[in-house]
């Protein structure tokens, strides 16, 4: 498909809210096995469940590599699923994948980010990456959406959330972070963000959750639920680790204004844990030089933020910890038109990420 010199606001596209109606979702079957533990064969079960969640409530698409394709297509032949052989070096479609756009017509074209592995060589989480890199053009190109690409512009698809009516939100932790692009300043990447995805409004959270290995991406820490109102992860305990980074996230919220000249309101859902790997999870792991090492010790940043809205369905982690309950009351409270659906997040965690990570939604062509 064509890949096009202009931009999406230049053409009248925007980023719709994930609440959007839409056609698809797509994932990557797990199998690096410097990640995920004992050859991803557990990942990939936690992928079974994760795409059966979301194909009650929509079609699926998982891409797997030549390798993995049999296994994949076998443990997914379910209906509302589709098995699709696309390479890449790891299964973050979130990150990796397109990030679709809209206009008023209800064509979906596709943004293209440079990707480097959140970090390239410093800080990067694997090396080589270019497969990982090919896959949004491969996404699109499958699904004949136009597509743009940023070239030199590096950013992860969970590292912004929108609400669809022009504001977004992210973190300088990452965005601002050295490894991402260093040669533009915070107003230069919010004229990118705004040539790409047609927002006038962008909001800074200093911080993402501790340890967070993608250099604290929003979506596992905070996201919007609808126009105006936001959802936050929260503790109120001051020896958390990430007591003054919701605490400094709160502050900006209160005091920002959306691009309609909201103010913010702010819900707050509890943290898990502290959740850790066990040695026997981290010794399931290959090591191999320049891939994220997996250490018993370091606190895991789990969090019920990091959800997928689908159509009628809100899918979310649980992690066998008190906190589930609360979360999932918090959830149907907020989302009263959607079925809250809870799967296990832990393995999915395990790996670095969770749900919303390693899932992309596509847009469906509705007209406005």
């Amino acid at each position: 498909m064509k890949t096009l010199t202009s931009t999406p606001r230049a053409d009248g596209f925007h980023m719709p809210a994930e609440w959007a109606p839409q056609t698809q979702v797509w994932m990557v079957w797990p199998e690096r096995s410097d990640n995920w533990r004992l050859g991803g064969k557990p990942a990939q079960a936690a992928h079974v469940t994760l795409a059966k969640a979301i194909a009650r409530f929509e079609p699926v698409t998982v891409a797997a590599s030549a390798g993995q394709y049999e296994n994949a297509r076998r443990q997914l032949d379910l209906p509302n699923i589709r098995v699709v052989e696309i390479s890449s070096d790891d299964a973050w479609v979130r990150d990796t994948g397109p990030t679709f756009v809209i206009d008023a017509s209800g064509e979906v074209r596709g943004v293209d980010w440079a990707f480097n592995a959140w970090g390239g060589f410093d800080g990067g989480l694997y090396s080589p990456w270019n497969r990982d890199a090919e896959l949004a053009a491969k996404v699109l190109e499958m699904e004949r959406c136009q597509r743009y690409h940023t070239e030199g512009f590096v950013l992860e698809g969970g590292s912004i959330h929108v609400d669809g009516e022009g504001t977004l939100i992210t973190t300088e932790e990452c965005l601002l972070n050295r490894n991402r692009n260093p040669h533009l300043n915070r107003e230069q990447i919010e004229q990118v963000l705004a040539e790409q995805l047609a927002v006038e409004k962008v909001i800074w959270l200093p911080d993402g959750l501790f340890n967070d290995e993608t250099d604290g991406h929003v979506d596992n820490f905070c996201c919007y639920v609808r126009p105006g109102e936001v959802l936050l992860a929260w503790t109120d305990d001051p020896q958390n680790p990430n007591y003054p980074r919701c605490q400094a996230a709160m502050q900006v919220l209160e005091s920002s204004r959306d691009a309609k000249g909201r103010a913010l309101t702010v819900h707050k859902m509890p943290i898990p844990g502290p959740l850790f790997a066990t040695e026997e999870e981290c010794a399931g792991v290959d090591q191999v030089a320049g891939s994220q090492p997996r250490d018993p010790s370091v606190r895991l940043a789990g969090s019920y933020v990091n959800f997928l809205i689908v159509n009628g369905g809100i899918i979310a982690p649980s992690f066998d910890d008190p906190m589930d309950a609360q979360a999932r009351d918090i959830l149907a409270a907020l989302f009263p038109d959607h079925e809250v659906v809870m799967i296990p997040g832990r393995e999915l965690l395990l790996g670095g990420g969770n749900i919303h990570c390693l899932t992309q939604q596509q847009p469906a062509p509705v007209h406005a």
